[in-house]
């Protein structure tokens, strides 16, 4: 029995979909059809699959804009459990994953050399500033260079890096709170998290004017920094910044 064009690539994007537990994002879908069928027209293959949500709605969701996935893997937060054996627990992480601060180094690194939105960035963390408004986990600035015809006036850029899947929203809420001192805010956050947490987070970064870095939190040395997107440049309270910014300006070299 012959099948139509659409069953045929409908089929095959449930195969597709089948062999990526995480989801596929619709762009990825579309050039992963076209390599199987390269005759059939972008037109064509886009019209038959930009809604198999709607098409296949017990089989396929969005869990945010633009992915795709199968309803078999999607995973439901586990119920709270009333004991945890922490000491099991911290000695299993330590062992085997990098520590968070581990990736405070690499990512300031990265703020120079791969974003080039800082002349100089270091790790911070701890509770440097004193205040329960926290204390970035890593601080820099972009201050004119000599050669620079424009001299632009100098920026803070920050980041909350966080390894924990769990404390997404908290980790949201800190990068939020820097901006009261910082030109440029930066949330950092796993590859491994839930798709659906990293399309609010995107969303919500967005609204915010907050940076999204995606990383590899199970390899410090290669973090493998993928930026979502783009912090947006504001202007902090100048009180704030002059108070911050004066407590490790040596560090600095201000």
């Amino acid at each position: 029995m012959t099948i139509t064009k659409k069953e045929r690539l409908t089929l095959h994007a449930k195969e597709i979909l089948s062999a990526t537990p995480a989801g596929v994002r619709f762009s990825d879908l579309v050039a992963k059809l076209q390599e199987l069928f390269p005759e059939d027209p972008y037109g064509t293959v886009t019209g038959n699959v930009w809604n198999l949500d709607a098409q296949y709605p017990d089989e396929i969701y969005k869990p945010s804009r633009g992915l795709f996935r199968l309803k078999r893997f999607q995973v439901e937060a586990p119920p709270p459990t009333a004991e945890v054996n922490v000491a099991v627990t911290e000695a299993f992480v330590s062992a085997d994953t990098p520590r968070e601060a581990d990736f405070y180094e690499p990512f300031a690194e990265y703020l120079v050399r791969g974003l080039e939105e800082c002349t100089f960035a270091m790790p911070l963390g701890g509770n440097r500033f004193g205040s329960k408004w926290g204390t970035p986990d890593v601080f820099g600035i972009f201050r004119a260079r000599e050669s620079d015809i424009v001299k632009m006036p100098l920026e803070v850029i920050v980041a909350e890096i966080k390894t924990d899947t769990g404390q997404l929203i908290t980790a949201f809420g800190q990068a939020c709170a820097y901006k009261l001192f910082a030109h440029r805010s930066y949330l950092v956050v796993p590859k491994s998290a839930q798709p659906e947490d990293i399309g609010r987070l995107d969303a919500l970064c967005v609204i915010f004017g907050i940076g999204l870095i995606l990383f590899d939190a199970g390899n410090a040395r290669v973090p493998d920094f993928e930026i979502r997107v783009r912090a947006a440049k504001h202007e902090p309270d100048s009180f704030y910044v002059n108070q911050n910014v004066r407590l490790i300006a040596d560090q600095l070299g201000l």
